[in-house]
């Protein structure tokens, strides 16, 4: 089984999404680093972090490349170095782990954080072999991707090949934008936990039972998003195609503060508010205007329920009010809505579904395909 690691987490550095404390190198230096199960590369910034080559650190041939759905990306070099997580006894140390120090980065790439922590699957970590050592040559995005293409293991897999962990990552959450007026990084609300290696034995962040939500692909968290259903109203069939190249029509990313919707699905749902409902929703989604928290009476809003397929039967997940709005967001007093336009084949089922939910990723179960599982957290 391994060692469990309860680890801290805030939404403080990273606007919303969560960030988690790790010691990387020699010097065991603190990096925020972003925690996110939409990908599986550990990259770290290279203002942040210099490899320590003549305390321990060694540079390789191997490079990597990544963007993001936001439009952010980062090309570095690929390290071992020594990774620890967690404090006293209840610590992880990878002595060899793969890190790429990103020497380029897109201007909205990092903000506060130092890095970002990969949590999917091994298939996404993707490396080039180049020429020459990748820290000394620093080669570009362009030349990268004309490399040797494989892959490398990342941080999770690493651990759990070891005997250190299991495959396993979970979250305890309250928010997806950061709470303004209680805090700021001391308000409840910003922070939360990530449990390392388990989940389950975590009794006091849950109660009652998981559903379970099928894993389609060794890949993303990849779900088959079946239908949702605004309050009482007739259910939505997702009617989604998957873009080409996707196993399915969604994914569960603990990276993405919304629930990123395609706009067909976004419309047939906003249809179903009420009017009044409506226009302050898209006053938000389609305008990106902050909503005064006064005009939404959330107790007069519907739950949306998202059912996905299940291990055994469909999963129903709830969203409240309170999850989809998130009051005193950039001001106090005023609210942004959590249900934005994405792309049309695909829906991003991020932090606002896990919420109301202690959420456990757990890569080992079904013969290593996967599930991710939902309990309703204790408050």
């Amino acid at each position: 089984m391994g060692k469990l690691v309860r680890i801290p987490i805030t939404n403080i550095y990273a606007g919303g999404d969560y960030t988690g404390r790790i010691l990387v190198g020699p010097r065991q230096k603190p990096m925020n680093v972003l925690l996110d199960t939409g990908s599986s590369a550990l990259a770290l910034d290279a203002k942040k972090y210099k490899p320590q080559t003549k305390a321990g650190d060694a540079t390789t041939d191997l490079a990597q490349t990544d963007a993001y759905g936001d439009g952010s990306s980062w090309t570095g070099a690929v390290i071992k170095t020594r990774i620890a997580a967690g404090t006293g006894s209840e610590s992880v140390v990878l002595a060899d782990g793969n890190a790429a120090i990103a020497y380029t980065a897109s201007s909205e790439m990092w903000g506060e954080t130092d890095g970002i922590l990969g949590l999917a699957y091994a298939p996404l970590d993707d490396a080039f072999t180049m020429p020459l050592d990748t820290w000394k040559k620093k080669y570009s995005a362009t030349q990268v991707r004309k490399g040797k293409h494989g892959t490398i293991k990342p941080y999770l897999t690493q651990l759990f090949e070891e005997g250190i962990t299991s495959d396993k990552i979970s979250f305890w959450t309250h928010r997806s934008f950061v709470h303004e007026g209680g805090g700021g990084a001391k308000d409840p609300l910003n922070n939360g936990w990530m449990i390392l290696g388990g989940g389950e034995e975590a009794t006091d962040l849950y109660t009652g039972s998981f559903q379970t939500v099928k894993v389609l692909s060794q890949e993303w968290y990849c779900a088959n998003l079946k239908e949702v259903v605004v309050g009482n109203t007739a259910p939505i069939a997702s009617k989604i195609k998957p873009p080409v190249g996707m196993p399915s029509n969604s994914i569960i990313d603990s990276g993405t503060n919304s629930l990123n919707l395609s706009p067909p699905l976004l419309e047939a749902m906003i249809s179903q508010f009420t009017a009044d409902q409506q226009a302050l929703l898209n006053s938000s989604i389609k305008s990106g205007k902050l909503v005064s928290a006064k005009k939404l009476v959330l107790a007069s809003w519907p739950t949306l329920t998202f059912v996905l397929e299940g291990s055994a039967g469909d999963v129903q997940l709830e969203v409240g009010p309170q999850d989809y709005w998130q009051v005193n967001t950039e001001k106090v007093g005023y609210a942004a809505c959590a249900l934005t336009v994405g792309d049309p084949g695909l829906v991003i089922l991020g932090l606002p579904l896990m919420n109301p939910y202690f959420t456990v990723y757990d890569g080992e179960a079904d013969n290593g395909r996967g599930v991710v599982k939902f309990a309703r957290k204790t408050t």
